[in-house]
């Protein structure tokens, strides 16, 4: 399964796609849409759109999973960072592809085993689950993150299936 992560923001959004075959977890590529912050805010949700579909295109995941925002003190900041996560769900939806969300702590304890790590932890241990792996900003390390929980997740709903379907 080829699963791209999404660590969604309006001046930077984070991606990273791996692979999943059975347990094993392989990096594919990983990098960071950029929207111009002199442009309106429409024209920069239109950048991060066709920049999303253009790594959809390349890359083509089966899946998709996108970290869940949690509000912040600037009410303004957290509606704008709103909307560049709707574009992040709505570009691959539109692709056909499933869309899961994940709450920032569910991917830190899926990937570091703790919901309250650092960002410093979670780029460490997305380097020692994806090996060889070059997280292009920590915007992409956060992104791969993401992957790695949905590829958990995916994988003990599935055994799950398969062991309901033996009984």
């Amino acid at each position: 399964m080829r699963v791209i992560g999404l660590d969604p923001g309006l001046r930077r959004t984070g991606w990273g796609i791996i692979e999943q075959h059975g347990n094993r977890l392989t990096h594919i590529a990983n990098g960071t849409l950029v929207s111009s912050g002199s442009l309106s805010l429409a024209e920069r949700l239109v950048e991060l759109r066709i920049a999303l579909e253009q790594v959809l295109a390349e890359f083509e995941p089966e899946v998709a999973a996108v970290e869940e925002t949690l509000a912040n003190r600037n009410p303004s900041s957290t509606l704008k960072l709103g909307m560049a996560r709707g574009v992040a769900l709505l570009v691959p939806a539109s692709a056909g592809l499933p869309v899961s969300e994940y709450l920032p702590m569910i991917v830190k304890k899926s990937v570091v085993g703790t919901g309250h790590a650092g960002k410093e932890q979670v780029q460490m241990m997305v380097g020692r689950l994806l090996p060889g792996c070059e997280a292009s900003s920590a915007d992409a390390a956060d992104a791969l993150a993401v992957a790695i929980c949905h590829a958990h997740h995916a994988g003990s709903l599935a055994n799950w299936a398969r062991a309901g379907s033996t009984r």
